[in-house]
């Protein structure tokens, strides 16, 4: 494939920077990564990345995305001790509104691994690409430009140095939900996108417990939702090493503590005792730590009169979710894999335009699952029309119609997994089902 230009550069070296410019090799003879971080060789934890000592989950539409841009990765994050096609939904426990969903085989696999062992074989796979550098330790200071097209951007060593032009004809600003690009593009004479907030004071603390194969009937993972007016939820995990990773979270200021015995006692507070019950008797493995997400944040780039050429922003730089819902990661990589096939067009003009506006779409789905299912809180502020009572409404009944209702619970995976759209969930054969079934009040 003939490149599109010389090189290309990715501000941020985490998932939705690793991904991006695995798509970018294909269409510049040459692709750097601006790590402001110095990157591990391994899978350890490193200062940019605070969420990742919590649990992370990579929903099935991103894990498919993921094997498609880097073939055979998938086996290569599956722990040797992970049961061979594990269904996700089969083997889960997850308990939605007040019931657990019907286990049974929903066709989508699932395993557990860590955030830093994720991230670290993601890396190391598009570090072997002939055409990709990584430059770490350096971070962006500001973008360069030349009339209505971003050349580039400036950036410094963290431990001090000069400034230092690095020239591209094309930058994708993957920073993060600390993005700076608001502000860059203002400084270059363009409109500073609007943002819409959903405060949530989330706060979750994670640690680790020893595993053993008899944990939970060998069920690999139980994921706990609020339900409210409990604003508890919990998830654990079964990660590589013989590991249990546990992390329990709360809205609005129920935040859990860090010590043992109020770790577990918090525990004992969420709507279904089992992620209690399970710990109790476990070995930690490590202390409790806390990390604190205030609100949903989302820039509405695709409102945005003009844009630069040569320019887009993507994953938490435009949207970041409610961590709990696992979401980020998957998003990330569905606009990785939209830039590619924008990218492919060869109709470079006007393509920021398009890439917002498309990536707004991939966006409302996740964020509509997440801001909607926290709105169910009277205390959380943010804009509840009719059709988010109504969607709720409705979801909740599903929520309770898919403990008993095989069908409907795979099909409330899916949609929640991001391989199927929430039109789905209207279908005659679906709808049918939730609307017929006498459900109990919760």
């Amino acid at each position: 494939m003939q490149a599109v230009g010389e090189r290309a550069v990715v501000l941020g070296g985490s998932m939705a920077g690793l991904l991006a410019a695995r798509v970018l090799s294909d269409h510049f003879e040459q692709v750097t990564i601006v790590e402001r971080d110095e990157l591990p060789e391994g899978g350890e934890h490193r200062p940019g990345v605070p969420q990742a000592r919590h649990t992370h989950g990579m929903l099935a539409c991103g894990a498919r995305i993921v094997e498609r841009l880097l073939p055979g990765i998938t086996g290569e994050l599956v722990p040797p001790e992970a049961p061979p096609g594990a269904d996700a939904l089969s083997m889960g426990r997850w308990f939605n509104n007040g019931v657990f969903a019907a286990q049974t085989r929903s066709g989508l696999e699932g395993f557990g691994v860590t955030r830093p062992v994720l991230e670290a074989a993601v890396r190391r796979r598009v570090r072997a690409i002939a055409n990709v550098a990584v430059l770490d330790g350096h971070a962006a200071q500001t973008l360069l430009a030349d009339g209505p097209r971003v050349t580039g951007a400036v950036i410094r060593p963290r431990r001090g140095g000069q400034e230092t032009p690095l020239g591209a004809d094309f930058v994708v600003d993957a920073t993060g939900r600390g993005s700076r690009a608001p502000a860059w593009l203002q400084q270059l004479g363009y409109e500073v996108p609007q943002e819409d907030t959903v405060h949530v004071g989330l706060g979750y603390a994670t640690r680790f417990y020893r595993r053993s194969a008899d944990d939970l009937g060998g069920d690999f993972i139980v994921n706990v939702a609020a339900v409210p007016p409990n604003r508890r939820m919990g998830i654990a995990m079964a990660v590589e090493d013989g590991r249990w990773i546990v992390t329990l979270a709360g809205l609005l200021g129920d935040h859990p503590p860090l010590d043992d015995e109020g770790f577990v006692s918090f525990a004992a507070g969420l709507p279904t005792p089992v992620i209690h019950d399970l710990i109790a008797g476990l070995e930690p493995l490590s202390d409790a730590v806390r990390t604190r997400f205030p609100a949903h944040r989302r820039v509405r780039y695709e409102r945005v009169r003009r844009h630069p050429d040569g320019f887009v922003a993507l994953g938490d730089a435009v949207a970041s979710f409610n961590p709990i819902y696992g979401q980020g990661m998957s998003v990330a990589a569905q606009e990785a894999e939209l830039l590619g096939r924008l990218l492919a067009e060869r109709t470079p003009g006007g393509m920021p335009r398009r890439f917002y506006r498309a990536a707004a779409r991939t966006i409302d789905v996740p964020w509509d699952i997440a801001v909607g299912n926290d709105l169910r809180f009277p205390e959380v502020e943010g804009p509840r029309g009719a059709r988010v009572r109504i969607v709720n409404r409705y979801v909740g009944r599903l929520q309770r119609v898919a403990g008993r209702d095989p069908a409907v619970a795979r099909a409330f995976f899916a949609v929640g997994n991001l391989v199927a759209p929430p039109t789905s969930l209207l279908r005659p054969a679906i709808a049918l089902r939730v609307l017929a079934r006498p459900v109990r009040a919760t």
